[in-house]
């Protein structure tokens, strides 16, 4: 069990530096153990390559192995300590900055309300989805919330799994006199591709919000003209009220209604899912199960209208 946990540490860290510093062992006591657990699989696990270190085929697959496992003993050790007397579990969340305002504030109980005795301590970190999964991976948080546009697949991490939180609808969002010198009435359907000249307000480079609104806009047959970037949908909104240009929001992500704010769904739709993923076996630790539940019922309340429910 030591050696598949190292294993799936170097398979996270990527480096036998990163790990050993990880697990607070030498560089050389981790090649030690690296090299007797390749021995006792009997298949090679890992490749040099130049003064690095990779696994092979054989090593995922064993990493695969071992985070169903490790899950399964991460489980059974939780289930232990909910039994003893006033032991609560912990939960540690990495979520996006708009399911970390919509959703997470729902974990804590109303003023005054007085949590059971068995709740878990909830911890929270804000992170984009590739951070988030980063964290996870390292074993830093528990939970990641993610998204993934249906523009953007992004796939499962491997050794995960994760329970669907809801669907929403990616808007675009312009000033009512712009959208009037476009003849979009309101509420009307957008097509984008009526939009390759405005100037347009994009989401950082870094984000899978940028890739979907460039994909977005190419399969309009057209490369965005940005005049501002910022990741903060906030940031983006308010320079639409000054008609500095136009935007691709999901709707939970949009500010109370404004009229300086004209909205509409996309004639090619564009959808983003959002989901709580969690290493494999960890959905059965009462403290999580709990938490992702809680994570569904937030959903369920505080979604908009127009997003869908699991």
């Amino acid at each position: 069990m030591r050696r598949l946990r190292l294993l799936a540490e170097f398979a996270a860290r990527g480096t036998v530096a990163a790990t050993a510093e990880a697990l607070h062992l030498t560089g050389s006591a981790v090649s030690q153990q690296l090299a007797a657990l390749e021995k006792e699989a009997g298949v090679p696990l890992l490749l040099k390559r130049g003064r690095r270190l990779e696994l092979t085929a054989e090593g995922q697959r064993l990493v695969d192995h071992a985070h169903v496992v490790l899950g399964n003993l991460a489980a059974a050790e939780s289930d232990l300590a909910a039994m003893r007397r006033g032991e609560r579990g912990s939960v540690r969340i990495a979520a996006f900055p708009t399911a970390a305002r919509a959703l997470l504030p729902r974990l804590w109980p109303d003023p005054g309300q007085v949590p059971p005795p068995d709740a878990p301590v909830i911890q929270v970190v804000e992170h984009e989805p590739h951070a988030a999964e980063a964290a996870l991976r390292k074993h830093q948080v528990d939970i990641a919330v993610t998204h993934t546009y249906s523009l953007v697949p992004r796939p499962l991490p491997p050794g995960c799994e994760q329970r669907a939180l809801f669907e929403e609808p990616v808007l675009l969002v312009l000033h009512p006199a712009d959208a009037a010198r476009h003849g979009l009435s309101a509420d009307a359907p957008a097509e984008l591709g009526h939009f390759a000249d405005a100037p347009w307000l994009l989401p950082g480079p870094e984000t899978a919000c940028h890739e979907m609104a460039q994909r977005a806009c190419g399969a309009a047959g057209f490369v965005p003209r940005p005049v501002a970037v910022a990741n903060d949908f906030t940031v983006l909104t308010a320079l639409i009220t000054r008609r500095a240009g136009v935007a691709l929001i999901p709707r939970p992500a949009l500010p109370a209604p404004s009229p300086e704010l004209s909205v509409h769904t996309l004639t090619t739709p564009v959808r983003r899912s959002v989901q709580a993923v969690y290493h494999m076996g960890m959905g059965r630790r009462p403290d999580i199960a709990g938490t992702l539940d809680m994570l569904v019922s937030a959903a369920a309340s505080e979604v908009p209208a127009g997003s869908r429910r699991p």
